[in-house]
């Protein structure tokens, strides 16, 4: 059954947003201040538990927002370029600053003190209940249980790449760990671990790979220059890009699809290029076909919905509805005015983050953002922020 045919069963449904992901193009600025915390709530706030938090960064700190009203329930000063991911669990963020990853209790509306400390902390992954951390400055994998960091800590494994690299890892339920191959200078591949860390296969056949989505039966896909590398069944096989260099760097998967959505960048040359094709990486047939959007979009654009459709961001302000198997877009919803993606990727852009059947899409030009409801279209909620938002991200369930 196409998304098409799933979306008229699903017709007049309309979900709370209670029930509401590199994506990334990635990195982290190291230049930043050293981080100053404070509270800069209003004398009198509320200090209740939020409900389904999300969380956006600004430049010099943190909002928390009530999930339902998009309220600010908490401003938390934090200077340097920080970034945010789901932790994996109902109520924690991953946070990215330039000493390591740090932990928001987004619940609480507390910047927690459990740090996983290490220079250039790059992906955050969740797969199989774990969370996976990437740190590029060391090469460093970090595994824990999400669920555990409500007791503080949690015990980790770790992983050391043999070199340092801007890289990302997933591990999967038997225990086996994909992760990236690479140096500072070149990123060449992808190898599989074992539950004991011993090589079970690898394909260096991947040049710039970057990214990472997690399919239909737990197959895994990461972007290259010229395609992507697909791990399923214990071998790892190249889809190649239609054209001599096709770089997908950026993916969005979903467990009820086996075709992951991913960027599409063709001019090698182009300072900064603003693609106007994405991919759709079929990982049954081991074939990409390539669609057409008639808008650039971002690294910030990409993410699944709640029935494995595509959804991409487009800076004509409205969000692209894909039917992956029938690889079209059958809808958009317009949601912001038309923008413009800026030449250096740290600075403010609109983004899109999904929860369930709900859509959060930041605009830093009026400093707002809004909720709207994927089958519908119908905006849920719109508030405006006292400072331009830049990434955006929530609690999963």
């Amino acid at each position: 059954m196409t998304i098409t045919a799933r979306r008229r069963t699903a017709a007049g449904i309309t979900l709370l947003i209670a029930t509401s992901l590199a994506l990334t193009a990635c990195g982290t600025n190291t230049a930043g201040q050293a981080a100053t915390e404070q509270d800069r709530s209003k004398p009198g706030a509320s200090a209740k538990p939020v409900a389904d938090p999300l969380v956006t960064t600004y430049d010099g700190g943190l909002y928390i927002l009530d999930g339902r009203t998009l309220k600010v329930a908490k401003d938390i000063p934090l200077a340097g370029f920080n970034r945010v991911n789901p932790a994996g669990d109902d109520r924690h963020i991953m946070l990215s600053t330039p000493a390591g990853f740090r932990v928001v209790d987004a619940v609480k509306q507390q910047l927690t003190d459990i740090e996983f400390k290490g220079p250039k902390p790059g992906h955050v992954v969740r797969h199989a209940d774990k969370t996976v951390l990437f740190t590029d400055g060391t090469g460093q994998v970090t595994v824990f249980d999400p669920h555990d960091l409500a007791k503080g800590k949690p015990a980790t494994t770790t992983y050391t790449s043999a070199a340092p690299h801007h890289g990302v890892a997933v591990q999967l339920k038997n225990g086996q760990l994909v992760s990236t191959l690479g140096t500072e200078e070149k990123r060449t591949g992808i190898v599989v671990l074992d539950k004991d860390r011993k090589e079970v296969t690898r394909n260096e056949d991947c040049p710039g790979v970057h990214g990472e989505a997690t399919a239909k039966d737990e197959t895994v896909v990461v972007g290259c220059e010229d395609g992507a590398l697909v791990y399923k069944n214990g071998a790892i096989t190249k889809v190649k890009s239609p054209t001599v260099y096709g770089r997908i760097g950026n993916q969005a998967g979903s467990d009820r699809s086996p075709i992951v959505l991913g960027d599409f960048k063709k001019d090698k040359d182009a300072e900064l290029e603003r693609p106007q094709q994405i991919s759709l990486i079929d990982t049954t047939t081991g074939k990409m076909k390539l669609v057409d959007l008639n808008t650039s979009y971002t690294f910030r654009s990409l993410a699944r919905g709640p029935h494995g459709e595509g959804l991409v961001l487009g800076t004509d302000g409205k969000i692209h509805v894909i039917d992956p198997e029938a690889g079209e877009v059958i809808r958009t919803i317009p949601v912001t005015g038309a923008w413009r993606e800026p030449l250096e990727w740290q600075q403010p852009r609109p983004a899109l983050f999904v929860r369930e059947h709900t859509a959060y899409v930041t605009d830093p030009t009026t400093k707002k953002i809004h909720a709207i409801d994927i089958e519908t279209g119908k905006e849920l909620a719109s508030a405006t922020l006292p400072a331009a938002p830049n990434e955006i991200s929530g609690v999963k369930y």
